[in-house]
């Protein structure tokens, strides 16, 4: 038992997410200490891609958090900052885009997809459910199968 509540200790501690930002990158100001942790987590690595530039040890990395902190206290607010950085690197450098024209689709396509796949299960629910009929039989069909049964004995079909 024991050896579970260490193995779940351990993995709560490599699932807490990691920061990279150096000892001496910290703003003495709590406040913009965390303002600057919030923009650096929404903001990408450009080196790593899949990481924040609050968890990369890129040197790129350092130099945005850099940025940042200097940025916030030279009194720029929280959008500011973010628009200055994507000025300067591009719309890639934010980890979640802006809703704009230009990232509609980007934005819309799971919605399109989760919409059209239930729009296509309810059809393929709905024919499943519709027993086959049989075919209809042309007059002339009828008549021939009425004179068939009648030659064997049997008695003719309705309808």
């Amino acid at each position: 038992m024991r050896w579970l509540s260490a193995a779940l200790a351990l993995n709560i501690v490599l699932a807490s997410p990691a920061h990279a930002v150096q000892p001496d990158e910290i703003l003495k100001d709590p406040a913009l200490e965390g303002r600057a942790r919030r923009i650096s987590s929404d903001l990408r690595c450009l080196v790593c891609q899949n990481q924040s530039i609050d968890e990369s040890d890129a040197p790129l990395a350092k130099d945005l958090r850099v940025l940042v902190r200097e940025r916030l206290t030279a009194g720029d607010s929280d959008w500011q900052v973010r628009d200055f950085v994507v000025e300067r690197y591009g719309e890639f450098v934010l980890l979640r885009p802006r809703f704009a024209l230009h990232t509609a689709l980007l934005w819309l396509a799971p919605v399109l997809v989760v919409g059209l796949g239930a729009l296509g299960l309810i059809l393929v629910l709905r024919r499943r459910g519709r027993p086959a009929g049989e075919p209809a039989l042309t007059p002339e069909e009828r008549r021939a199968l009425a004179k068939a049964l009648a030659d064997n004995g049997a008695a003719p079909p309705k309808g």
